[in-house]
């Protein structure tokens, strides 16, 4: 049996006080679906309920079970298990266990689904964190808490924050007693202080800690009201990335999770080498770990430090894929210097950063290779928005110069301006408009059909990213 995890001395340890090290990945894309790793455009409620306008809603409901069905399964967790792997994130949307239109009551469906991969992550002893990726009224102004306004609500609603604590309340009565169950990540990126969307970037960006931590206070509460066990983890604000006002740590068994992404990840550029008119090395990765908010707080409190989300992209600047592998392993080599645990974001997507991808081949690549063109020229994709330009992009960016020039406000920040333009034109319009065409190519299907193609997901079809797998398999041991 799998030991309760539980952190002690600043450490997580097992049920004898033994220190283990968490290391593994984030399975994005299953119960919580993203546009750059499923391939489809815009968020999931719009292609959900698009799909079902054109399906019907019994094969609409039949076309992404399967789809999540062959994401995730026994094959997945055993190839993870085989690589070292000691945990994996799973990010889960709430509308798998709740509906909009009734409130406080929760779906079995969701929690069936849920609870046939703890299984297997208990048969094969790999630990699971839960992370609600995706929260009532958004949490964040992105596309992968299944946004498509760009508007942040949660932290404006009574209601909405009502519904985030009753719903980890429920949580907290099913896994109480689950010892696969490493902890959880009660909310995935918040970004507290953007209620009507973004208009700049971090270093103007002011967070609102009155916000955040009574809000934190009181899941944290109403969870050990019901589980006094499990380790809770707290990710900081603006995307895990700021941690300094959050208020000490209040309760036994909490730990802390920063997202570390970085230029040296993405690229363009040589690693080592000059990116974006920075020199990126082994010594810049470990300045730029240590001067992380995330790391300071945890270092300061004596509480564990989890980095949930960090990765390399690997269909980006020709010939760079090397380059980008050589990033990663300086990274993992600071987390483990450091004694960080880490979950890399993702781990299977339809070819940009998983540790497997889908065949270019398949049923599905084949069908959908079009709409993964025009997703590409009209970047829809916004996680994407590093690729090369074209001129989509360049329109907005000419729209944001003029849109500074006509308001006559020497504060706006064009840069900024142009990323969230391009956020709100075509991550938003113009993704939502592509949704239409993804759906027609479904239409008229049988579900022997869409069965067949919804297979191109599955591990056995999948090609291994062998490059990266080395890389991850060697800072597992």
């Amino acid at each position: 049996m799998m030991d309760m995890l539980q952190v002690m001395n600043g450490k997580i340890t097992d049920g004898s006080g033994k220190p283990i090290q968490l290391r593994g990945t984030c399975v994005g894309g299953w119960m919580n679906m993203e546009n750059f790793i499923n391939g489809y455009p815009g968020s999931e409620i719009g292609v959900r309920s698009v799909m079902t306008e054109t399906l019907g809603s019994s094969k609409a409901d039949f076309f992404f079970n399967r789809m999540l069905d062959h994401m995730l399964g026994e094959d997945d967790i055993k190839f993870l298990k085989e690589c070292g792997s000691t945990v994996i994130r799973l990010p889960l949307n709430y509308r798998h266990f709740e509906d909009d239109s009734k409130p406080f009551e929760y779906k079995e469906a969701g929690f069936t689904r849920l609870n046939k991969i703890l299984a297997l992550c208990e048969k094969y002893e790999i630990y699971a964190i839960l992370d609600l990726h995706a929260v009532h009224g958004w949490q964040n102004t992105d596309w992968h808490c299944d946004n498509d306004s760009a508007h942040a609500s949660f932290w404006e609603h009574p209601h909405f924050i009502d519904r985030f604590v009753a719903i980890w309340e429920e949580f907290a009565r099913r896994y109480k007693d689950n010892r696969t169950v490493a902890g959880y990540d009660v909310m995935n990126e918040p970004l507290c202080n953007a209620p009507r969307g973004r208009f700049t970037d971090m270093k103007n960006y002011q967070p609102a800690w009155n916000k955040i931590n009574p809000v934190f206070h009181r899941v944290v509460d109403a969870i050990r009201r019901i589980d006094s066990e499990h380790i809770i983890f707290l990710e900081g604000d603006y995307f895990a990335a700021l941690f300094a006002g959050f208020e000490e740590p209040f309760t036994k068994n909490l730990a802390y999770s920063s997202h570390n992404y970085n230029e040296a990840g993405f690229g363009p550029g040589s690693y080592p080498g000059t990116i974006n008119q920075i020199i990126w090395d082994k010594d810049k990765q470990v300045s730029t770990f240590l001067s992380h908010e995330g790391t300071q707080f945890t270092r300061k409190h004596k509480v564990p430090l989890w980095v949930g989300e960090f990765g390399s992209v690997f269909n980006g600047a020709a010939n760079e894929a090397q380059d980008r592998l050589r990033a990663l392993d300086d990274q993992l080599g600071v987390f483990e210097t450091y004694g960080a645990h880490w979950t890399t974001w993702t781990y299977k997507d339809v070819g940009v950063m998983g540790w497997v991808t889908l065949d270019p081949e398949s049923d599905y690549m084949q069908l959908v290779r079009h709409e993964l063109e025009a997703k590409r020229l009209l970047d829809t994709d916004q996680w994407m928005g590093w690729l090369p330009e074209t001129p989509a992009k360049e329109m907005i960016r000419n729209l944001a110069s003029y849109a500074k020039t006509v308001i006559g406000d020497e504060e706006i920040d064009v840069d900024a301006a142009y990323t969230y333009f391009k956020q709100r034109a075509l991550s938003g319009f113009a993704g939502s408009l592509m949704q239409f065409s993804y759906a027609k190519l479904f239409q008229g299907m049988s579900e022997e059909r869409i069965d067949r193609i919804m297979d191109s997901f599955a591990f056995r079809n999948c090609i291994k990213n062998t490059g990266l797998v080395s890389v991850v398999k060697k800072h597992m041991n």
